[in-house]
């Protein structure tokens, strides 16, 4: 693990890859550490990979949010800085970003804001503002309003199983408490949490993705409960240069449950624009 600082917070982030592979570079959700692309990153061996943790999460800082109305210290500008940061430290000239939900949110802002974007791969994510589709109230009770008498453990797994589709939720108990010791380990404290939410919030790229003319592609997930395939539609429709591939009947952490088809998504994404 290296580190960073960027803007006074340090920034803990991975690389793994031979030197001299093309780079893709990926962005987390909200909340979520860099665990959580360690399905694609063990498929693309081949290639130099780099993760990092958002700030307010993981091994990076946690600057201390504001006591009420947008955070200064956390926004998706800061998040998209943070990795250039990164990029910057790893002396990376170009690199192929991949983004989910909040982090998708990320690689758009980065794409816009700096030049070493070479491709965006963009999965269960959305251009946010007012012509976004929002999460659903129940989606959205079952993120924020957590019964008192669970513990930590418990409110994990009832916040997160929205996110999965019902059969593999079922069918995969082990994993799912994996994946729960890494968000024990690694999720954004409370105060974080919020601020990262209101950063989503305050988010809305559709005044400037008709500009964004890199090569992109949309994968979405078509049951998708936190972030309705609608969003992933109307992100392609803006992007110009984009490609959308729908999963049927795709959770939001789609990207899990199919790993080896979105990672081989990604790939051929990657592999058709090679400098």
């Amino acid at each position: 693990m290296e580190h960073v600082v960027n803007d006074g917070v340090r920034i803990a982030y991975e690389v793994d890859g031979p030197a001299d592979a093309p780079v893709i570079a990926f962005c987390e959700g909200f909340g979520y550490g860099r665990w959580m692309w360690r399905f694609q990153r063990r498929r693309l061996e081949d290639y130099r990979t780099i993760v990092f943790d958002n700030r307010g999460t993981g091994d990076s800082d946690v600057p201390e949010p504001a006591d009420e109305g947008e955070d200064p210290r956390y926004s998706i500008e800061l998040f998209a800085s943070d990795l250039e940061a990164v990029l910057d430290a790893e002396g990376v000239e170009s690199a192929h970003v991949v983004g989910a939900s909040m982090g998708g949110m990320t690689a758009q802002q980065y794409a816009r804001d700096y030049d070493r974007a070479e491709t965006l791969t963009l999965l269960c994510t959305s251009h946010g503002g007012e012509e976004s589709v929002p999460t659903p109230e129940s989606t959205q009770e079952r993120m924020f309003e957590v019964p008192p008498e669970y513990d930590e453990r418990e409110a994990l797994r009832y916040k997160m199983q929205p996110a999965m589709s019902d059969d593999f939720w079922e069918d995969n108990d082990d994993l799912v408490e994996e994946i729960i010791d890494w968000r024990l380990s690694s999720d954004a404290p409370p105060e974080a949490r919020l601020a990262q939410a209101g950063a989503v919030a305050a988010f809305d790229s559709t005044p400037w993705l008709e500009d964004l003319t890199i090569p992109a592609k949309v994968l979405h997930g078509t049951a998708d409960r936190v972030l309705p395939v609608e969003n992933g539609r109307r992100l392609h429709e803006r992007l110009p240069e984009s490609t959308l591939e729908l999963y049927e009947h795709g959770s939001h952490l789609f990207f899990i449950e199919s790993a080896d088809a979105v990672t081989a998504d990604i790939r051929e994404h990657v592999e058709s624009h090679a400098a």
